[in-house]
């Protein structure tokens, strides 16, 4: 039984076949069904998706048989997925990216595909100028419908500036990671594990944020 429904199918491929500009490559990293719950659905999900259009490519890599790669990304937890287009991106999803979240993945597609962001210029030069390690972690729900929109800031961020890693973290799955930054409500974000603050913010806000955490 297919994931997407056949609206969802339709509406996915006239938008790809809108938008896409060039390639986007996915890359997804799973582990055993007993370690990770989401795992299979992400795939199924992703595979469906990567159907609708030829400019996309889905990679799937079995943690435990790709340490390495795995590494070298920085992964150590499933469902994992990287999105990049020519240009490699630090732009995660942790996490099936379900409910809400699929609309964020969707614009991150059609944003990589570009090489270009919809930031305001005054935004994106500012955020071109940093010039010091930055990591974004947002926690969501599948069901949380202001998510996205911090997701997709703190992505295109990282778009915009190989200094930044921003992820996308399902806060039910990974439940640890919840409590260790104290997840009480959603959208939570956590810039360079010293700098937090809930919600959907406007991007100017978002990057005062990011701002004041390398400083």
């Amino acid at each position: 039984m297919s994931i997407l429904s056949k609206d969802d199918e339709k509406y996915i491929k006239e938008l790809f076949a809108k938008n896409l500009a060039d390639k986007v490559n996915l890359t997804l990293f799973v582990d055993e069904k007993e370690k990770c719950m989401y795992c299979k659905d992400t795939e199924e999900l992703l595979t469906e998706l990567s159907s609708t259009n030829p400019n996309i490519t889905l990679y799937v890599y079995k943690l435990a048989e790709h340490k390495k790669e795995a590494d070298f990304l920085g992964i150590d937890k499933t469902p994992a997925l990287v999105v990049w287009g020519k240009k490699s991106y630090n732009v995660y999803y942790f996490g099936i990216p379900a409910g809400h979240e699929f609309a964020a993945l969707l614009e991150d597609i059609v944003d990589a595909s570009k090489g270009k962001t919809r930031l305001s210029d005054a935004v994106r030069e500012k955020v071109k100028s940093i010039d010091k390690p930055v990591e974004i972690k947002v926690f969501v729900t599948p069901t949380c419908p202001y998510c996205p929109r911090a997701v997709r800031t703190a992505h295109q961020f990282a778009m915009e500036n190989k200094n930044i890693k921003s992820s996308m973290i399902e806060a039910m799955e990974f439940q640890e990671m919840s409590q260790k930054y104290e997840v009480m409500a959603v959208p939570k974000v956590v810039i360079n594990d010293k700098v937090s603050f809930e919600g959907a913010l406007p991007e100017e806000q978002f990057l005062e944020y990011v701002m004041s955490a390398v400083e």
